[in-house]
Parts: structure tokens; sequence; C-alpha cells
């Protein structure tokens, strides 16, 4: 019973990797000026069986400043940057169709001038059966540029945990394919010898009743 649950799991963490579940991430919050930095949004849908349609608008509002001024609109499959401060500095590094969950961009050669705030919005169309619902989620990326990529403790010690985990998670998966290997050997070696068994029982037997005929 514990082979097979063991197994279970292993199958399904397979799958989940071949059909890449989607999961909400915070964006990081710190980009370094004159270097390449990745917005983070991400909007799973409650349903995936539910088929959808999406468009992603990014907003920015620079630090110290009361409005936001749209920079970019993405509606598959075309992009269009709507700012002239970033233009041919934004990249879609989201779904690529219809369907967005991602709605990531990717923003090149950073300057201390995009310290603020970014808003990411994600209309959403759900095919429903009967109707079709529209549905608005707005994510905001508090962003600092800073001159020297500046790590915390927190997130070393984060990142240290996550390959101690995944090496953890790796060992355990291979002791339990050993233990259910050498288990499912063993039945199948005693299912043997007690066939074996019964074979000659049934053998001596009809050496016996032919002794007893003679």
């Amino acid at each position: 019973m514990i082979c097979h649950l063991s197994l279970l799991v292993v199958f399904n963490l397979f799958v989940f990797q071949c059909h890449g579940g989607c999961a909400e991430v915070d964006s990081m919050t710190e980009a370094v000026a004159g270097e390449g930095f990745l917005l983070g949004c991400i909007s799973c849908k409650k349903r995936e069986e539910v088929s959808a349609r999406a468009t992603v608008d990014w907003h920015f509002k620079p630090l110290g400043v009361e409005d936001f001024k749209p920079i970019f609109h993405y509606e598959h499959p075309s992009a269009n940057i709507m700012d002239e401060d970033f233009r041919n500095r934004l990249e879609w590094h989201g779904t690529k169709n219809s369907d967005i969950q991602i709605g990531a961009i990717y923003i090149h050669n950073v300057t201390f001038n995009e310290t603020g705030t970014f808003r990411c919005t994600i209309h959403r169309t759900l095919f429903l059966r009967q109707y079709n619902e529209n549905v608005t989620v707005e994510k905001e990326v508090e962003l600092t540029v800073v001159a020297v990529a500046n790590r915390e403790l927190t997130s070393v010690v984060a990142e240290i945990m996550m390959y101690v985990l995944i090496v953890v998670l790796q060992l355990w998966l291979i002791g339990v394919l050993i233990y259910c290997y050498k288990k499912i050997s063993e039945e199948y070696e005693a299912r043997e010898a007690h066939k074996a068994l019964k074979a000659q029982a049934v053998l001596a037997k009809d050496n016996c009743d032919g002794v007893q005929l003679e």
C-alpha cells in the first residue's frame, strides 16, 4: 500500500511538471540600472478547463507622481508600446496565446527614472456554457532601481533551502523507487516459490495415487 501511494505521488509530480500548472508568484521589486528586468504579472484561472481570452495593459507611475500613464498593451498576437520613454525597451514575456495567464513584460536597459509603481491589468473573458463572464485583475509592482544588486540574506537562505529541498525530494523519490522495486521482486519470488511448492505437492499426490492403484 505504501509503495502504491508513493508511486502515485511520483506520478502526480511528473504530471504537474508536464502540464505546467499555473502558480501566482509575486514579481521581483529591485532592478539594477543599465540591466534588464522582468516585471512579473500572473493571474491564474480558477478552472483550467474553461476557455478564455484576455488582454493585458501596463501602466506606470514614477516616484513622486500621482497619475499613472499607459506604457504597454498586449492583445495576442500584437504588442503595442504606448510611451516614448519605453520605446524599443519593452518586450512581451507572457503567455503566447490569447488565453493569457502570464502578463509579464521585460524592460531592457533599466534607468533610475523607472523607480516607481507599475500596474498590470488583465481583462479576461471566460467562455462559460450559459454566458460569458468578464473579469478584471490588477496587480502592482513597486519597483526600486539601484546601482548595484543588493541580495538580502532572506533571499539567499530561501534559495539555498529551495535547492536543499529539491535534492532531498529527488533522493526520496530514488529511495521510494528502489524500495518498491525490491518489494515487487520479493513478492514475485514468493509467488513463484509458492507455485513451485504447489506444483510439487500436486505431483507428489499424483505419484501416491499411482502407487495405490498398482
